[in-house]
């Protein structure tokens, strides 16, 4: 199957042996402490930054607690299911989330429009994702770019989270300082550990710091509520289409850049019409658009996760699992990943990207003929520029294109098709 990893020995082998003892499931068997913390510390991030943009979405469109919760299961509920079924499909780490730059424009827009035509929109915007992703379109054009433009395009995206582990030294040092120290004691002789203390590290020094405010009150499952879809042309030419744009440029395309970069061959077909699809099917209690994720998926692919790249897949199925248990108590966790330090996140996130960002580096500049136009890809995605209401990474793809397509005149198809073989993923 596309995107599969190879049978190792190991498995051969338990196969081989007549008689022998039923193998344990392949997910027991790869379980990991590590993937597992890659997994949570990529829900900590999505839960402590991006969500406030659907907050706010939500406050603007005037929705009352009950939609409000509903909205933060759909899509919670969402990303959770297709984590954990794309990651065991796929045996890659799939990480899925909902449309950052999707929230962002409806913050501006969602009060424009009566609630039934929103959820409209976002039926028709989850619909034509997923046929935009199973008919192939999107992942053709996708092969089309040059690997070192994707590479630097990771990089991009990633430097700001590395940059921000050393801007948060000026506000709070200690405990900055304290997830750095951490996590680089742990790589020198505990590697496979060392995100789990800075964690460790970092929530300690916040507990003694006073800055840690975590709590959990009125803890209760949530209720979806179902809101009938309407359908108007005003919402959508002024919601279905810039949101699905905005979700396959910004969110679509650097997430499969990100598994592409990792050395993974996604099926793209899979995984954009899955994730489209769900979305239309979840949209009526609130869910705008669950797609891939670039930056969490970042934390979970890179050797963090696990030094066997064939084995991270089950940091996908852990962050999926804890999006469900989030999703189903709402906006009672959420207050909870609210009240961790910003500086704290900030680091944690840093230090569980340096690989990642390494990896984006390396790749980039390893051709010498692809290096300017990789320069200019990390430049623009870096530059976080936005345009058109569309992010810095989808334009670091196009002039990285641009710029490879003036200097060497000719594209260049970069990985093989789906249903091509798979080798085995080196780390």
């Amino acid at each position: 199957m596309a995107g599969s990893s190879v049978p190792t020995a190991e498995d051969s082998a338990e196969r081989a042996v007549p008689g022998a003892p039923a193998p344990r499931p392949r997910l027991v068997r790869d379980l990991s402490l590590s993937a597992v913390l890659a997994g949570v510390v990529a829900v900590v991030v999505s839960y402590s930054g991006p969500l406030v943009i659907v907050l706010s979405a939500a406050r603007a469109g005037h929705l009352d607690a009950g939609q409000t919760g509903s909205w933060i299961w759909a899509i919670s509920i969402g990303s959770g299911l297709t984590c954990i079924g794309l990651s065991l499909r796929t045996r890659m780490p799939v990480v899925t989330a909902w449309s950052t730059p999707g929230a962002a424009l409806l913050v501006t827009s969602i009060g424009s429009y009566a609630y039934g035509e929103v959820i409209g929109a976002f039926v028709v915007s989850g619909v034509v994702i997923a046929l935009i992703g199973v008919t192939g379109v999107f992942g053709r054009l996708m092969r089309l770019v040059p690997g070192a433009v994707v590479s630097a395009m990771l990089a991009g995206i990633l430097f700001s989270f590395g940059a921000d582990v050393f801007t948060s030294l000026e506000h709070t040092p200690v405990i900055a300082g304290s997830v750095l120290l951490a996590y680089l004691l742990g790589k020198r002789w505990l590697p496979r550990y060392a995100v789990l203390l800075a964690l460790a590290a970092g929530v300690v020094c916040s507990a003694a710091s006073a800055r840690l405010h975590v709590r959990l009150d009125h803890v209760g499952l949530v209720q979806p509520v179902f809101t009938t879809p309407a359908f108007s042309v005003a919402s959508l030419v002024g919601i279905a289409v810039p949101l699905t744009l905005a979700t396959l440029a910004s969110q679509n395309a650097p997430g499969i850049g990100v598994l592409t970069a990792s050395g993974y061959r996604p099926d793209d077909r899979l995984l954009v019409g899955s994730t489209g699809l769900l979305s239309a099917v979840l949209a009526p209690f609130g869910s705008h658009a669950v797609n891939l994720a670039a930056i969490t998926a970042a934390i979970c692919t890179g050797p963090e996760a696990h030094r066997d790249p064939r084995r991270r897949y089950v940091a996908g199925v852990a962050c999926g699992a804890v999006y469900l248990v989030v999703g189903a108590f709402g906006s009672t966790l959420v207050a909870f990943f609210a009240g961790l330090p910003k500086e704290l996140v900030a680091a944690l996130a840093g230090v569980a990207l340096l690989g990642a960002l390494s990896g984006g580096l390396t790749g980039a500049v390893r051709e010498e003929k692809d290096r300017e136009a990789a320069l200019i890809t990390f430049l623009a995605t870096a530059s976080g520029v936005t345009l058109f209401g569309i992010g810095s990474a989808f334009w670091g793809l196009v002039f990285g294109v641009g710029a490879h397509l003036v200097l060497d005149g000719r594209f260049r198809r970069t990985a093989p098709a789906p249903s091509e073989p798979v080798p085995p993923v080196r780390g």
